[in-house]
């Protein structure tokens, strides 16, 4: 089963598939799968390739047009019934056609939307990462406990979490081998304030909460979503965002992989008009997201890592 960004590239890269095909019967060799310079993205499975064999039994099937043969209707149309008829009647062989695809991931998402793709997607998996304490003994990092798991709600930027790598919605299962499972977020803090200073190691689960979404601008330069202070209130019917399972009563949490927390909607408005035509958008329901934002401070908000982070 096939894996793709987006329900654009899903399309397009069956129709490719179909011409392939095409091409393919008329021709009695084995349809090539198109494999992309940089190869495909993580999750990204390209169809299976099929012997000529396979291709000839399938010639009924392949074929975009129907083959009328010698008989149509009860009609005889053979050639040489046809030219007996019809003097000026000939027959032209034609070359099959060949069909340029791209070279590039997708086949839609181009380069640059890969490599937007590839900064946020989630991974689901777990991860270990090792700290530091910075010159006034903290990490950079407020957590906040969600469903008897301890969660990142704060990443401050340039501090030791970031260098880390955590993320808003990382799920910190331990802390120096403790499991907190069950740890409030007092707790939870007061673990990374008596580790050792030169060493304290986490284990992290990737955003268990979040998702991401693969999409791409139509002709004026829109995805297809409605949002106000981060969340999303309404989609436009046959949009990409629509198209690929964009939702309501969700919150924005990164664009291309750049963290969005705490970010007006104007400069969220400017993120999304710099990006390229294809974006990648990660998303948490919104009540969650204002669980983990309870008591956070505007002034801590505005602390938050919104670097790009590093492939």
């Amino acid at each position: 089963m096939s894996l793709y960004p987006s329900l654009e590239d899903m399309k397009v890269d069956q129709m490719a598939q179909a011409q392939r095909q095409h091409n393919a019967a008329i021709t009695g060799t084995a349809p090539a799968p198109d494999a992309p310079a940089g190869g495909y993205p993580a999750g990204y499975v390209a169809a299976p390739s099929y012997s000529p064999a396979t291709t000839q039994r399938r010639e009924h099937i392949s074929s975009l047009y129907p083959s009328l043969g010698d008989e149509y209707m009860g009609l005889d149309i053979s050639s040489t019934t046809m030219q007996h008829h019809i003097p000026e009647w000939s027959v032209v062989p034609v070359a099959p056609q060949t069909v340029a695809l791209p070279t590039t991931s997708g086949p839609i998402t181009n380069e640059s939307g890969i490599v937007g793709y590839k900064r946020a997607e989630v991974k689901h998996g777990v991860r270990e990462v090792v700290l530091c304490k910075n010159a006034d003994g903290k990490v950079g990092l407020r957590l906040h406990s969600v469903n008897k798991g301890i969660f990142a709600a704060l990443v401050q930027r340039g501090t030791p979490a970031a260098l880390a790598g955590i993320r808003f919605g990382d799920q910190i299962l331990s802390i120096d081998d403790k499991v907190l499972a069950g740890y409030s977020k007092e707790k939870a803090m007061e673990v990374i304030k008596k580790g050792n200073p030169k060493r304290i190691t986490m284990a992290i689960r990737d955003r268990p909460f979040e998702r991401a979404l693969t999409l791409h601008k139509d002709s004026t330069g829109h995805v297809g979503f409605v949002y106000k202070k981060g969340e999303i209130t309404s989609l436009v019917k046959d949009s990409s965002a629509a198209r690929n399972g964009m939702l309501t009563g969700h919150n924005l949490v990164e664009v291309d992989g750049q963290n969005v927390v705490g970010v007006d909607d104007s400069e969220i408005k400017r993120i999304l008009n710099a990006a390229p035509n294809t974006i990648t958008v990660t998303i948490m329901p919104t009540f969650v997201y204002e669980h983990m934002m309870k008591q956070m401070s505007s002034v801590l908000l505005k602390k938050m890592d919104h670097s790009i982070p590093e492939i």
